[in-house]
Order: C-alpha cells, then structure tokens, then sequence
C-alpha cells in the first residue's frame, strides 16, 4: 500500500515538473511552434509518465526510508518530539526572516543558495536545541521539571541523578538487595535495548544462560514492586551503534547518567569515555571486613594454585587467599599470616604463607 501511494505522489509531482520546467525547454531547443508542445496538459503528461516510470525502480529506497523514520519517530519520547518540533519551527522562522534581508542584496548566486543552506542548518540546530533542553523549557514555561528537584540545606536545588542498569548488574542479582535498603538514590534506568538483551538470554538454548535471563527478569519485577522511586524503561536507541556497552555510554552522555554495572571491561569503557559508573563490586570490596598485612587469620587449604607450592583457600564472602607454600597443607585448616593485598573492580585477592609456629 505504501508503494502505491509513493508511485502516485511521483504521479503528481512529475506533473507538477513537467508543467514547470518543460515549456522553457522547448523554448530552448526551438520547438515552441509545436502546436502539441504548447499545450499544458502534453508537458503534465510527459512530466508524469517520465517520474511514475522512475518510480519503479526508487519507490522501494522510499518505502525503506518512510518505515525507518517511523521507527525512528514512534522510539522519540513525545515530550522530546514536541519540543525538538517546536525548535525546528523557531529556527526556520529566523532562517526565514534572516532570508528576506538576503534577498535585498539582489545579488543572484547569494540569494539562491544562502536562504537554503540557513533553512536546512538553523532548522537542525533548532531542533537539535529544543530536543536537548527540554527540561530547562519545561521549566520556564510550567515552573515544572520532568526531573525531580529537592533542595539541600543550604538552599541548592539538587536534581535526582539517573542511574542506567546494564545487562550483568541485572543479572547479578545485589542491585535489588541494595535498592532496597535505600543506599540507591535517584531513578533507575532501564534502556528497551538492554531488556531486549535480556529477553534473548532468557529465550536462549542454553540452559544456565535461560536461567540467568529469567533471574534477570524476576530481578527487575522485583525493583519495579519494591522501589520507592520509580523504575523507567527508555525506548530510546542508536540505530548506528550494535555493542549494547556503547549504547549504554551514548545514553548516559546524553542522559547526564551514571551507569551501574559489575561488568570490568564496560567499568574501563566508561572511564575512557569520561562517563560516571558506579560498580557493584567496588561497592561489595568497601564494605568486606578490611585485612591488613600481618594479620593472622584461620583458613582451610582446599586446592593447589597456578604457581609451585602454591595453595588456595576462600574466605566466607568469597575472597580468594593464595597460600605461598601451602599446598602440602591441602585439605587442612592453617593459621596464615596476610603478607599483601590486591583490590581491584574485579575483585579483593589476598596473598598469606603459614605462620611459624
């Protein structure tokens, strides 16, 4: 149907064309005595066949464009599609007025290009304006804000920060443990392409990967029924970006957002890109019981390490403690001495050798 629909606009359009432009053609090529030629309903025809049989072979292209920029449309918030609206129109009005003290110059090449150029560039940056500044709008017309502010002490207004979550800190599990305490402050963020990632891993073949995406679904049903605030799901998207961890780091530039995750790769990709990222481990390593070297412990030795000699023991929460020379003492509980510490986003290792008697 939208095929057809598009060969008849091309109908219509070459009509329109011939009857513009073929006359003077004719006039050029000395065929104005043609008493056919000189009939306007013969330039409508001409004009009209000539673009509804290029239609053929172009209606497809335009079928493909209308539907991705309908996608594109029906994804937009209908708050940013009104206000980006609203500074297209702003800035062609001033393109438009801008365009007629252009037009007094009488000078032939300015006057036909310039207009055109200031139509296509102010419009965008109109639009592009009223789409990123729509909170500030919002509040100069409403005295409202789309986003929540409070004020400290001092008078300050604060705004909820927003917080995306990605695939693995939803999977994890702890963020809803966290949430719930009160720690997490601001409004979570659910990007449509994160959920769809997760729709995927649950549908999946494989059954740990069904289980971590039904647990990741059962997690966000539970943020959604116990959070205080709010819990949004954005259908916003980048069509020119495949790696989930960029669309992440593009939406929360644009977002002014922090990301949470317990992910080590997309911790550095946010670093690199300047984007704020709050890490669940990070947050487990603050809050473990802190081990100083010298400090004797008691440990079970339950397997041998990658190095010689080297045993391996877990404290309660899971940190891993490489016994230097205890792999003799495999299967046995040990009093150790701590002789160092390495804390990282991935994780808390402790490093021990058995202590003298």
């Amino acid at each position: 149907m939208l095929k057809r629909v598009i060969q008849v606009a091309f109908l219509f359009i070459g009509g329109a064309l011939g009857l513009i432009f073929l006359p003077p053609l004719y006039a050029f090529m000395n065929l104005s005595s043609n008493p056919w030629l000189n009939n306007p309903y013969f330039s409508v025809a001409i004009g009209a066949a000539l673009l509804f049989v290029l239609s053929f072979a172009l209606s497809d292209y335009f079928v493909k464009l209308i539907t991705w920029l309908e996608e594109v449309l029906f994804k937009l918030p209908a708050a940013d599609l009104l206000f980006g609206t609203l500074g297209l129109i702003v800035g062609l009005c001033v393109a438009t007025l801008v365009g007629v003290a252009i037009n007094q110059m009488n000078i032939p090449v300015i006057t036909a290009v310039v207009p055109a150029i200031l139509s296509i560039v102010l419009g965008y940056l109109g639009f592009r304006l009223g789409f990123s500044k729509r909170d500030e709008l919002l509040q100069i017309f409403t005295g409202k804000s789309s986003k929540k502010r409070l004020n400290d002490a001092s008078g300050k207004e604060i705004q909820d920060q927003y917080k995306l979550l990605d695939t693995s800190v939803i999977i994890d599990g702890r963020i809803a443990d966290i949430s719930a305490t009160g720690f997490v402050e601001g409004v979570l963020v659910v990007p449509q392409f994160v959920l769809t990632e997760l729709q995927h891993i649950a549908d999946s073949s494989d059954t740990l990967k069904r289980t971590r995406g039904r647990r990741g679904l059962d997690i966000l049903k539970r943020l959604q029924d116990e959070r205080a605030s709010k819990v949004l799901i954005t259908e916003v998207d980048f069509e020119d970006v495949a790696e989930v961890d960029l669309k992440l780091v593009r939406l929360a530039k644009n977002m002014g957002a922090q990301i949470l995750t317990n992910d080590f790769n997309l911790n550095k990709v946010c670093e690199l890109h300047r984007v704020q990222v709050l890490n669940i481990n990070d947050l487990a390593n603050a809050v473990k019981p802190v081990v100083i070297p010298g400090e004797d412990m008691q440990v079970v030795v339950i397997k041998d390490g990658k190095e010689h000699n080297q045993g391996v023991a877990y404290l309660d929460d899971g940190t891993m403690i490489v016994v230097e020379g205890g792999r003799s003492y495999i299967g046995q509980a040990i009093t150790v001495t701590v002789t160092s510490v390495l804390q990282t986003s991935a994780g808390r290792m402790i490093f021990a050798k058995p202590k003298e008697d």
